[in-house]
């Protein structure tokens, strides 16, 4: 390796990091404005223009706000945690293709290398919550480790169906396969699970219980305040913008697109499935912890092994994608209906249960 490759992969690397940051300033102030459209609000309006300044402000306020650490703390484990958790969700963008030559480095087993240094954060969380010496930073840190490992099996399971279907576990090569069919027609049914098990690993709602604020009082993070504090903030975010990122590659087609260059198009595509993020955060109340590790266990994973199924079966017979698409739907529909009706039971038990307890408290 030359000292001139090693300077463009410096470059690169600066760029990226460049990218994420600015990146999180925009979701930020994107998801307040959104929220507050949805919620009949204004959102940030007194910073700058339209309240453009606000992220800004905030970056200074997390810059030069005092560091504190509470006295019984594991002070190695408490500084480390923060950077356990966010290297891996700056590692990742090493090999996320913007379009066909813009990445930093095209790996062959670029899949597989995402799912490697994913599940790193898992250690974060628990060194956050275990250093803090906080029960409620434990009992979230906790949390977050189960949630965590749960949907990551079935997160590996679809990308297992998607990597069988194109043969290969190159991002740019999954791209090209999908002219002009993309995945999600193929496979719906792995396009649901992959976005709700990526909601979940990044603790988005109706999946946040790690750091439920009425619960939990922010979870692993209740210690943290500052640059520390806004360095899980900013791996949060960073995160939440690449599952954003992968759904689009892995099921969407990624950069292909008709007129527009495949920057403008990759682009749209990732923030088409922020604003739906976005749109769940305003409107869907949080999972309690028994409903969150039901959905995986007793949901997401055993269909998720239905749609390798289906996948083997399309790639192996050689089926229409039709006949494919077809059974991928009908079982996304069968799930989505049963989900409906198991919800719809639990909340009639409750509310008779409610009921029948004001009448005994009446008598």
């Amino acid at each position: 390796m030359t000292w001139l490759t090693v300077l463009e992969l410096a470059i690169k690397i600066t760029v990226v990091l460049l990218f994420i940051t600015v990146t999180v300033l925009v979701l930020t102030y994107l998801e307040r404005k959104v929220l507050g459209r949805i919620q009949n609000r204004l959102g940030p309006m007194r910073t700058g223009p339209w309240g453009i300044m606000q992220p800004i402000a905030d970056a200074i306020k997390l810059l030069v706000k005092e560091d504190l650490m509470p006295t019984m703390t594991d002070k190695v484990v408490f500084w480390l945690a923060p950077l356990v958790v966010f290297v891996p969700a700056f590692l990742i963008w090493v090999t996320i293709p913007f379009t066909q030559d813009l990445v930093v480095r095209h790996l062959d087993l670029g899949v597989f290398y995402i799912i490697a240094v994913s599940v790193v954060s898992i250690v974060g969380m628990v060194m956050a919550g275990w250093g803090s010496a906080n029960k409620y930073a434990l009992l979230g840190g906790a949390r977050a480790a189960a949630q965590l490992i749960s949907y990551e099996l079935p997160l590996i399971v679809v990308f297992l169906g998607v990597a069988m279907m194109a043969q290969s576990l190159n991002l740019k090569e999954i791209v090209a396969l999908q002219d002009p069919w993309p995945y999600a027609l193929i496979q719906p049914l792995g396009f649901f699970i992959f976005f709700m098990a990526g909601l979940a690993e990044v603790s988005r709602i109706p999946f946040d219980i790690p750091h439920a604020e009425s619960e939990v009082m922010g979870g692993p993070f209740i210690e943290y305040s500052g640059m520390h504090w806004a360095m899980f903030f900013l791996a949060e975010y960073a995160n939440t913008f690449a599952i954003a990122a992968l759904t689009v590659l892995l099921f969407l087609g990624g950069w292909n697109g008709p007129i527009l260059p495949p920057i403008v198009w990759f682009m749209l595509k990732c923030y088409a499935i922020i604003l739906v993020i976005f749109w769940m955060r305003a409107t869907l109340p949080r999972f309690r912890i028994d409903q969150l590790m039901a959905f995986a266990w007793k949901v997401l994973l055993p269909v998720s092994f239905l749609n390798i199924l289906i996948v083997a079966f399309y790639v192996y017979y050689r089926w229409p994608i039709a006949l494919a698409s077809l059974l991928s739907l009908l079982a996304t529909v069968v799930m989505g209906y049963a989900i409906y009706k198991s919800q719809r039971k639990a909340i009639t038990y409750y509310l008779m249960a409610g009921a029948h307890a004001r009448r005994r408290s009446l008598a």
